[in-house]
């Protein structure tokens, strides 16, 4: 399945919580917590340029399936990690939690799990 098409942020649930467990400041929370922001998804087979779209700022991870890549958190930290594809599910292991991003009834369902708390965003394709 293609995750290609553009995403606005429906819903979520847990942020607060999820948030503050990974180390995100309250001020940035607080900020963060109304964005509608968009997620841009461009897929070549197996390569992909995820791009969060913010108002004033633009977070963009370009990885391949099952390559190590230069990535960066929610909060801007870099690492490298493997993302898998799994099942019609990509999943990577952030440096404090792991994220799946799946394809469900043509949204983009993220969920991110740590220490006991999960973490869900639906966007819904707007093209």
């Amino acid at each position: 399945m293609s995750f290609s098409g553009k995403y606005l942020l429906e819903s979520q649930e847990n942020y607060d919580a999820f948030m503050k467990l990974i180390g995100i400041p309250d001020d940035t929370i607080e900020k963060g917590r109304n964005f509608k922001f968009t997620t841009e998804v461009v897929q070549d087979g197996n390569t992909f340029t995820w791009s969060q779209i913010y108002p004033g700022h633009t977070m963009t991870n370009k990885f391949t399936i099952g390559q190590e890549s230069e990535m960066a958190t929610m909060s801007g930290k870099k690492f490298k990690a493997i993302v898998k594809l799994e099942g019609g599910k990509l999943i990577v292991e952030f440096e404090k939690y792991q994220h799946i991003s799946e394809i469900v009834n043509g949204n983009l369902v993220e969920t991110s799990i740590a220490g006991g708390i999960t973490f869900k965003r639906i966007s819904k394709r707007v093209a």
